[in-house]
C-alpha cells in the first residue's frame, strides 16, 4: 500500500505517518511535509523522485504528473494495470491532503497577489482524482478522520467502500467550498455583488435538536463570511441551542450593534420587544425590560458591552433563554453559573451595522439575494416638514427609535422615551394596527406619556399617526413619500407634533 501525504495543516500528520509506517505502508510526500517525516526518522520518498521532475515555478508544479495522477486514477481493471506497468507507474492507495490556507490569508487581509499565491492547484487535483476513484483509493482531508481511519485499517487491513465513499464526499465538499471562496474573492475584487453564478459553501457546526417545530430536522452551518455573529460564537454555558434560539439571538445581536452607548435589546420571535441605552448595561436592561415584561419572559437578550455581574444579577429575576455578549466579565461568569440552563454566547466582537454583505432567503426552486440594509440615516440628513422642529431631547429619542424600528418586522412602529422603547407594534398587515398595538403595549408596560414615534415606512393615511399622537407622541420620524404626506403633516401640525422625513424606508420582512 502506498500513501501520498502533502498537508498544509500538519496537525496529526506525523502521528498518522508513524502509524501508517508501522502498518507497512510506503510513504510519499512533498516539500515541508516530507521534511517533517524525514526529520522524525520515517522513510519517505519525495514526489520529485517518483515523477523524475523537481518542484518548479516556485512550487506551483509538484504533483501534476502522470506518475502521480496515473497512480491515483487507475482502477483495478486488467487494462489499467497493464497501462501502469507499461509506463512504470505504481498505484497510490491513500491520499492525505489539505489545501493551502486561502481563506486564512483572505481573513488576515493579505494583499491580492498574496491571496492568489494561496490558491492551491495540485492539492485539489489530487483530492478530486482520489475521490473520483474511491472504489480503490481512500482520501483524507480532515485530521479529525485520521484516528478512525487508522483503526479500520489496522483491524481489517483496508477500508470499506462505505468509508471511502464518505471520505470522497468530504473531499469533494472541501474542494467545492474552496473554489466557492476563491470565486467570491475574485468577484468581490471586481466589485460584482451578484455574479452570474452564485456559489455558496458552508461548514456544518452542529446538528440541532430540531427546526422551528419538533417534526423538522435542522443544522447550523458557518459560511466563509467574515462578519462576527452567533454562527461563530462560543457557548459559554447552557443547553444546546435550538433553531429558533439562533434566529432570535442573531436578530438581537444585529439590533444591539446599532448603538454606541451601553445598550440592551430583548427579542422574542425575531422581533425586539424591548430596547434601551443607558449609562450602564444594568440601567439599559431595566429600561428595555420595562417596555414589555410579559414578552421578555423566555426572551433572548443581547448586549453591546462586556456583560458584568450587576447586569446578570438584574436579569436573574426573569427567565431568559439566551444571552449574547461580545465578552463576559469573570464575576459575571460565576453568577451566570447559578443558572446553568441559560445559554450564554460570546461573540468576541460586534457586527458592523454598516458592513457589506448579502442577505439570502430561500424560495421554492430558488434564492432571493439582496445587499444588507447598511443604509445609515444621520440626523443631519433629515428634513423637518412640520412647523415645529424637534427639541434636542426629542431628536435624541428619534435617532434611537429609528435604529430600533429597522430591526422590527414590517409594518413596524416604535414608541420611545428617554432612550428606551416604551411600545412596539410589528409584523402587522396595516400600519394603523401597528401604531395601535404599540400604544396598547405602552399602556400595559411603562404607561402613556410623552414619547416619540418611528415608522419604518411612510404613513399611507393619517390614522396611524393619529393613533400615536393619542398615545402621547410629540415627535415623529418616518421616510415620507406617501401621496398623502400633506394630510399627515397637517395632522402633525394641528397636534403641535414635530416630524422629520429621512427619505429612506427600512422594511424588514
Amino acid at each position: 500500500m502506498r500513501a501520498l501525504i502533502s498537508v498544509s495543516d500538519k496537525t496529526g500528520a506525523l502521528e498518522l505517518a508513524r502509524a501508517l509506517h508501522a502498518l507497512g505502508v510506503t510513504l510519499i510526500s512533498t516539500g515541508g511535509t516530507a521534511r517533517l517525516l524525514a526529520d522524525d526518522g520515517l522513510p519517505v520518498t519525495e514526489v520529485a523522485e517518483v515523477t523524475g521532475f523537481p518542484e518548479m515555478l516556485d512550487g506551483r508544479v509538484k504533483t501534476l504528473h502522470p506518475k502521480i495522477h496515473g497512480g491515483l486514477l487507475a482502477t483495478d481493471s486488467a487494462e489499467h494495470r497493464a497501462t501502469l506497468a507499461a509506463h512504470g507507474i505504481a498505484p497510490i492507495d491513500l491520499v492525505v491532503v489539505n489545501l493551502y490556507p486561502f481563506a486564512a490569508a483572505r481573513a488576515a487581509g493579505a494583499e491580492f497577489a498574496a491571496c492568489i499565491e494561496q490558491i492551491d492547484v495540485g492539492g485539489p487535483a489530487m483530492l478530486r482524482a482520489a475521490a473520483k476513484n474511491h472504489e480503490r483509493v481512500a482520501v483524507l482531508v480532515d485530521p479529525a478522520d485520521y484516528l478512525d481511519f487508522l483503526g479500520e485499517l489496522a483491524a481489517n487491513g483496508g477500508t470499506s467502500l462505505d468509508t471511502r465513499r464518505r471520505l470522497a464526499a468530504k473531499a469533494f465538499a472541501l474542494t467545492a467550498a474552496y473554489d466557492a471562496a476563491i470565486a467570491a474573492f475574485l468577484e468581490e475584487a471586481r466589485g460584482e455583488l451578484f455574479p452570474e453564478r452564485l456559489v455558496l459553501a458552508a461548514e456544518r457546526v452542529e446538528r440541532l435538536r430540531y427546526g422551528e417545530n419538533p417534526h423538522q430536522a435542522a443544522a447550523l452551518y458557518r459560511t466563509s463570511e467574515l462578519r462576527p455573529g452567533v454562527a461563530a460564537a462560543r457557548r459559554l454555558q447552557g443547553k444546546e441551542l435550538s433553531y429558533n434560539n439562533l434566529l432570535d439571538a442573531d436578530a438581537a445581536l444585529e439590533a444591539v450593534a446599532e448603538h454606541a452607548d451601553p445598550a440592551v435589546v430583548v427579542v422574542k420571535h425575531a422581533n425586539p420587544c424591548g430596547a434601551a441605552v443607558g449609562a450602564s448595561l444594568c440601567a439599559a436592561w431595566e429600561k428595555a425590560f420595562a417596555c414589555d415584561p410579559v414578552s421578555a419572559f423566555g426572551g433572548i437578550v443581547a448586549v453591546n458591552r462586556p456583560l458584568d455581574a450587576a447586569t446578570v444579577e438584574a436579569m436573574a429575576a426573569t427567565f431568559l433563554e439566551v444571552i449574547v455578549a461580545p465578552a463576559v466579565e469573570a464575576e459575571a461568569v460565576a453568577r451566570l453559573a447559578r443558572k446553568p440552563s441559560v445559554r450564554v454566547l460570546v461573540t468576541d466582537r460586534l457586527p458592523d451595522p454598516a458592513g457589506r454583505g448579502l442577505g439570502i432567503r430561500s424560495l421554492a426552486g430558488g434564492l432571493l439575494v439582496q445587499t444588507r440594509d447598511t443604509g445609515r440615516d444621520e440626523p443631519g440628513s433629515w428634513r423637518v416638514v412640520t412647523r415645529r422642529a424637534p427639541t434636542v431631547a426629542e431628536l435624541a429619542d428619534l435617532a434611537f427609535a429609528w435604529k430600533v424600528v429597522r430591526h422590527a418586522r414590517s409594518n413596524a412602529i416604535v414608541l420611545a422615551r428617554a432612550g428606551a422603547t416604551v411600545g412596539i407594534g410589528m409584523g402587522e398587515t396595516s400600519r394603523v394596527d401597528a401604531a395601535r398595538h404599540a400604544v396598547e403595549r405602552m399602556e400595559r408596560g411603562p404607561g402613556r406619556g410623552p414619547c416619540v414615534v418611528a415608522s419604518d415606512a411612510f404613513f399611507p393615511f393619517p390614522d396611524g399617526l393619529e393613533a400615536a399622537i393619542a398615545g402621547g407622541a410629540t415627535a415623529c420620524i418616518q421616510p415620507g413619500g406617501s401621496k398623502r404626506d400633506g394630510e399627515v403633516i397637517t395632522v402633525a401640525d394641528r397636534a403641535g407634533l414635530a416630524m422629520v422625513f429621512t427619505g429612506r424606508r427600512h422594511f424588514r420582512h
